[in-house]
């Protein structure tokens, strides 16, 4: 994904990259140097939040419905 860089050196993270990284506003961000050389962008104030699949993992069995697991994992709300 490539953004512009505007004269005051900000760009617009992509949606798809704040959604996954969990950013929102007022988050902070830390940038730093990954070892082939490349930048890395992490969300600076806490982990990212768990992907909806990463929560539906472990929950085949009793408890969760067949409708509420599929709505857990088209992202529905709950």
């Amino acid at each position: 994904m490539a953004t512009t860089v505007t004269r005051k050196g900000q760009v617009t993270i992509p949606k798809p990259v704040r959604d996954y990284l969990g950013i929102q506003p007022g988050s902070r961000v830390d940038f730093r140097r990954g070892a082939d050389g490349g930048v890395v962008i992490e969300k600076a104030d806490g982990p990212r939040p768990p992907s909806r699949f990463a929560k539906a993992r472990g929950s085949a069995g009793p408890g969760m419905t067949t409708d509420e697991l599929m709505a857990l994992l088209r992202g529905e709300p709950e």
